[in-house]
């Protein structure tokens, strides 16, 4: 879970896994959403499939990038543990503000 933490503490990254959440796309269409070198893109494209959070294979003369679930799936079993401590911090905060209205 450090690698996905730490692969997606970078903006440009975590835009990178959302562009490829819908699809899958050719590093050169990855590249056209950024204003950012071919190389710095896959710089962050390496960090992203050290971290397992994207697959790429080649297809023909390109490169096509898709998402993999499976990190982001453990992040979100990992993040369940502390689900009751931010709902119930949501439901005291309710509260306050109900009482606050009266």
């Amino acid at each position: 879970m450090d690698t996905t933490f730490a692969a997606l503490a970078d903006p440009t990254r975590r835009a990178i896994v959302g562009l490829l959440a819908d699809h899958e796309l050719s590093v050169g269409k990855v590249v056209e959403n950024f204003d950012l070198t071919q190389s710095a893109i896959s710089r962050h494209l390496d960090v992203l499939e050290r971290a397992r959070l994207i697959e790429r294979r080649r297809v023909g003369q390109h490169r096509m990038c898709s998402l993999s679930a499976e990190p982001l799936q453990e992040l979100s079993e990992w993040l369940q543990g502390y689900r009751r401590f931010w709902e119930g911090s949501l439901k005291r905060l309710d509260k306050t503000i109900a009482r606050k209205k009266r």
